[in-house]
């Protein structure tokens, strides 16, 4: 990655982070929740789903910055797309933060801003927490709507 393009993602991060989009409880929405006990990051994250379509993903939390942009940026990606898409997202974002490469950076658009992470160990899992936390709430929404 040049200097300019991690200038760029750095900038993208800040923004999400300060700025975050879809930072709300969705009524009647599916909660799932995540807590990072190494440094107190707490993320709830929300869905709607229309089969196994994402129709609104947000989320609501006390995180680091990382923690919020990668909420942030989630819940952009994940709406629309199918749980199985958001899970397979999930897993390339995971390989991104793990082994980054051009066709990672490529295939990631926005969430790309995040393959920074990885030369912080410790903060993988504040990138990764969102996602957990989606997983979570998906299966709450699956289980309610086996009953």
């Amino acid at each position: 990655m040049t200097a300019d393009l991690g200038a760029l993602y750095e900038r993208a991060v800040l923004d999400h982070s300060r700025h975050p989009r879809n930072r709300r409880a969705i009524e009647g929405g599916h909660r799932g929740e995540e807590h990072n006990p190494m440094c107190g990051d707490r993320i709830a994250v929300y869905v709607r789903l229309e089969g196994d379509v994402i129709h609104d993903a947000s989320f609501e939390g006390s995180a680091c910055a990382i923690a919020i942009a990668a909420a942030s940026l989630m819940t952009e990606v994940v709406t629309g797309r199918t749980t199985t898409d958001a899970r397979a997202t999930f897993d390339r974002f995971r390989l991104l933060i793990a082994q980054p490469s051009d066709a990672a950076f490529d295939e990631m658009g926005p969430l790309a801003a995040l393959a920074g992470v990885r030369q912080f160990p410790i903060r993988v899992k504040c990138a990764c927490l969102p996602w957990q936390a989606l997983q979570r709430a998906i299966d709450a929404a699956r289980q309610a709507a086996r009953v």
